[in-house]
């Protein structure tokens, strides 16, 4: 495991790794369990199959567990997450009674883990409640929400509260995020791992046998938007500011995406997509499988530039992804894109089709700029959305709630 820290010197640079060590060291052997909903699709899930194994090469005994549950318990929990973006939303009673009872279900069979874990880290609604049912628990537990809950639906989060009031601690994305909690807050962004098979580098031929694999025209401007088939990513938006373009210049899109087992609205929004694109060759709607990782990656090295016209984002890691292969992103004025795309630098913020439209056509007219957005897209990732940044604030994290009464703590190996 050690090779694999060793690895990241190349990209993050030593000084960093060894950081990582020393404050890892203190921490040598400590139990640490993650719990989410789903271990395909989605941005949580990504984090996690690259966090756990870091955590284990630093000597952290981490774990990741994955909660089951009906389509009821889904379709409750994703009215949890439209409500926590602000869509006002009604629960029926039967569905919240579904929702406690698999986590009191879910609580059973994770038991043994979660009652030693010297650390617990809850992603998200979805297993919120599993801390009622673990009253004896040997360490902090920490609910660390990936949504943007800026404004969220009341009459739901107040009903959420319940759990979450129950955690030792809370982690949000972005300052905006926080909540009236009777515990300590910390903000960590979410981050992409350079060596992922989404991340690393490509040869070229296999870039060029993807667009070749999907019918996508060389010789046109490629725009692409990567994201599950969700209302709040807006890809009908997407489609109208495609075609708003395409009166003046000619131009090609894709969609690509896929589905989350935790997401139950996401084949109704597809259903939308396909009949919006109906009839137009040069609009490529992809449902990829959870898997296809060096897919995606191919086809953000083969777009000229990257839309992530999301109206709610609680991060949006495929924007990170996309800045960090020198792609300049034009993203919805939202949340958490507002932390990366920083306006007429490494990218733009759009309200509107018309908005993305406008941004679109200066940057296929204008190359030089869209190098150098490119460009320093890329360097702002480095400097602040790697996979080992995120983990130096977790492992400092656990640190402050393991020595927070400590007047000193050695942190050296």
């Amino acid at each position: 495991m050690t090779d694999l820290l060793d690895r990241y010197t190349e990209v993050a640079g030593r000084d960093v790794v060894e950081h990582l060590r020393q404050l890892a060291a203190p921490l040598s052997g400590a139990r640490v369990v993650h719990v989410n909903s789903t271990r395909e699709g989605g941005g949580v899930a990504e984090i996690l199959r690259e966090l756990v194994p870091l955590m284990q090469a630093l000597d952290i005994k981490a774990s990741w567990e994955v909660i089951s549950g009906s389509p009821d318990f889904y379709e409750c929990t994703k009215g949890f997450h439209n409500a926590l973006q602000g869509i006002t939303v009604t629960i029926p009673d039967a569905l919240l009674q579904v929702y406690e009872e698999t986590n009191r279900q879910n609580a059973e069979y994770l038991r043994p883990a979660l009652e030693e874990a010297d650390f617990v880290f809850i992603h998200d609604p979805q297993p919120a409640p599993l801390i009622a049912h673990i009253p004896d628990h040997a360490g902090p537990w920490i609910w660390r929400c990936h949504i943007d809950v800026r404004r969220p639906y009341r009459r739901v989060w107040r009903y959420l509260k319940r759990w979450v009031s129950q955690y030792d601690a809370s982690i949000f994305s972005l300052p905006e995020y926080a909540q009236p909690l009777p515990h300590p807050q910390y903000l960590i962004p979410p981050s992409i791992d350079p060596l992922s098979e989404k991340n690393r580098d490509l040869p070229a031929e296999e870039v060029t046998a993807v667009r070749e694999r999907f019918g996508l025209d060389p010789a046109l401007p490629l725009i692409l938007q990567v994201s599950r088939f969700d209302r709040f990513k807006d890809p009908l938006g997407v489609i109208q500011a495609y075609k708003l373009v395409k009166k003046l210049s000619p131009v090609q899109l894709v969609l690509a995406g896929g589905g989350a087992s935790d997401d139950p609205e996401g084949e109704v929004v597809l259903n939308q997509v396909l009949q919006a694109a109906a009839g137009d060759p040069n609009i490529h709607v992809l449902l990829l499988p959870s898997d296809a990782h060096r897919t995606i990656n191919a086809l953000q090295r083969a777009a000229d530039l990257v839309l992530q016209k999301s109206i709610r984002e609680g991060f949006g890691l495929t924007v990170t992804e996309a800045m960090w292969k020198n792609k300049p992103v034009i993203g919805g004025d939202t949340g958490g894109i507002r932390l990366q795309v920083i306006d007429h630098y490494t990218g733009f913020l759009v309200r509107t089709p018309e908005g993305a439209a406008l941004r679109i056509r200066y940057l296929l007219h204008q190359r030089d700029q869209l190098e150098q957005i490119g460009e320093r897209a890329h360097r702002f990732v480095w400097e602040n959305f790697l996979i080992t940044r995120q983990l130096r604030e977790y492992l400092t994290l656990m640190l402050g709630l393991r020595f927070g009464e400590a007047d000193r703590i050695e942190v050296g190996v």
